[in-house]
């Protein structure tokens, strides 16, 4: 079974530099994951206009995800990993036969922790606080990163 790699956030990115390199990024990405094993890569905007707290803000990003897919949350409280940590992640879940596998960004105020449902990983971009528009655009390169390293042409660097 091939991996189909999905990036969700809340709300849709209008245009501007941030949606450019998002593009940009998904675009590189998606030319890398056939030749790296994996069916496909997209984005999925979740309508977050009717959440009034964290809390539904949260239900709603994780709502609608099988149980049955890798979900990996996006969260300041997450574990950091390498470039290199991230591509093995992205590698075992294909090799694993895992068919869907989703990278979660947080509403613009996180993640509420008690909202989140159980067996989802946690990854952090580090202790800094981020925008989240930046934030979709680092998730982006990462995974074309990463896709970059399973196919091992020259774009990361040790």
């Amino acid at each position: 079974m091939a991996t189909k790699l999905i990036i969700r956030a809340g709300g849709t990115m209008r245009s501007g530099p941030e949606r450019e390199m998002v593009d940009d990024y998904m675009q590189r990405a998606s030319l890398l994951a056939r030749q790296t094993g994996f069916i496909s890569i997209e984005e999925q905007a979740v309508d977050m206009r009717s959440c009034k707290s964290r809390k539904d803000e949260t239900e709603r990003l994780f709502d609608g995800i099988p149980n049955t897919a890798l979900c990996i949350a996006l969260d300041e409280r997450g574990k950091t990993l390498t470039s290199r940590q991230i591509a093995k992640t992205l590698a075992e879940a294909r090799d694993d036969g895992q068919g869907e596998l989703y990278l979660v960004i947080g509403a613009a105020d996180g993640f509420d922790p008690s909202s989140i449902p159980s067996g989802v990983r946690r990854w952090a971009l580090g202790p800094q606080t981020w925008p989240h528009k930046l934030v979709r655009v680092m998730i982006a390169e990462q995974t074309y990163r990463a896709l970059s390293i399973l196919a091992g042409t020259p774009y990361h660097r040790d």
